[in-house]
């Protein structure tokens, strides 16, 4: 049997209770949520694996899919928004359904341009904005595990159902306060290998590519600072250096808070936006909310990045 005769072949419960045990963490959470009884449960992923043939639910703690499981959990939640979607559109049956929408976005971009995103979704009846914060380097795994319907993203190349398109460019600088940089001058530049630096998670690599750049490693202090506002406060009280974003440079400069480390250049990250490939209108007015909020405030794209 092909693999959309399967999909086809495969019982709408069954599929959101697949989803909902993955979101809830266990069989007895989901059947809570779902109304029914944990046999009930465990009964329909049971069936739900005989027509796939395959494992699909991990029972660990918390349970997780497979991979034979996250094309199904990817299925599930498309589902769960069309037929979302649809009953919205029945007004005169007084529905209270409410459309869901779950995206993956880096802390910077959700600290900054992406808020007019929020602004826009704030006015939409009965729709609900998930987001989750990733790094952009690995928020396109949320959407191959179906965790996401959408992500802003450092990856060009489409997750397998998705369509990807350029946003633009959100540049960073490397910099310090200038007091922390005269304490480690060395000659007309700095001493990387000794002074300070600031990472924002384990997943922050940013800083790695400057020291890369003039042929460092990491310094023995390294700070880890997991909020952007708290992270640019840390680099304006000397902890160290860090990355700082356009925004946060500028409203330094006047004041010299900080200031660029000597040598060294801004690096720009290009970002992406994918989404699964799915006829949506709730999808279609947040792919276009968040075009018009990166056109508005990130830096331009350059020629040789195409819509995809």
């Amino acid at each position: 049997m092909s693999e959309n005769a399967v999909m086809a072949a495969l019982d709408p419960n069954q599929l959101e209770t697949l989803v909902v045990i993955t979101e809830e963490g266990t069989f007895d959470a989901a059947a809570r949520r779902l109304h029914i009884t944990p046999s009930a449960v465990s009964q329909r992923i049971r069936a739900l694996e005989r027509a796939a043939g395959q494992v699909l639910v991990r029972r660990t703690t918390p349970c997780t899919a497979t991979d034979a499981g996250e094309p199904l959990i990817r299925q599930g939640r498309q589902l769960r928004l069309l037929l979302a979607e649809a009953a919205a559109s029945l007004s005169d049956t007084g529905s209270e359904t409410v459309v869901d929408l779950s995206v993956v976005v880096n802390a910077d971009t959700l600290a900054t341009w992406f808020r007019p995103v929020i602004d826009e979704v704030a006015t939409w009846d009965r729709t609900a904005l998930r987001i989750t914060v990733e790094d952009q380097g690995y928020s396109a795994d949320a959407l191959r595990r179906g965790d996401v319907l959408a992500a802003v993203t450092s990856e060009p190349r489409p997750v397998q159902g998705c369509t990807v398109e350029p946003l633009g460019r959100i540049r960073y600088t490397p910099g310090a306060t200038p007091a922390l940089i005269e304490r480690h001058r060395k000659g007309r530049g700095i001493d990387w290998s000794a002074m300070p630096m600031i990472v924002y998670n384990e997943k922050d690599h940013l800083q790695d590519e400057v020291l890369a750049a003039h042929g460092a490693t990491r310094p023995p202090v390294v700070h880890r600072v997991p909020s952007t506002h708290d992270f640019h406060e840390a680099i304006r009280r000397g902890l160290g250096w860090g990355m700082l974003l356009d925004a946060q440079a500028e409203a330094d400069v006047g004041s010299r808070t900080t200031v660029p480390l000597p040598g060294a250049r801004p690096t720009d990250v290009q970002l992406f936006w994918q989404r699964w490939r799915l006829d949506s209108i709730a999808l279609d007015d947040l792919s276009e909310a968040v075009r018009r909020a990166a056109r508005a405030q990130l830096r331009r794209t350059r020629k040789n990045d195409q819509r995809r």
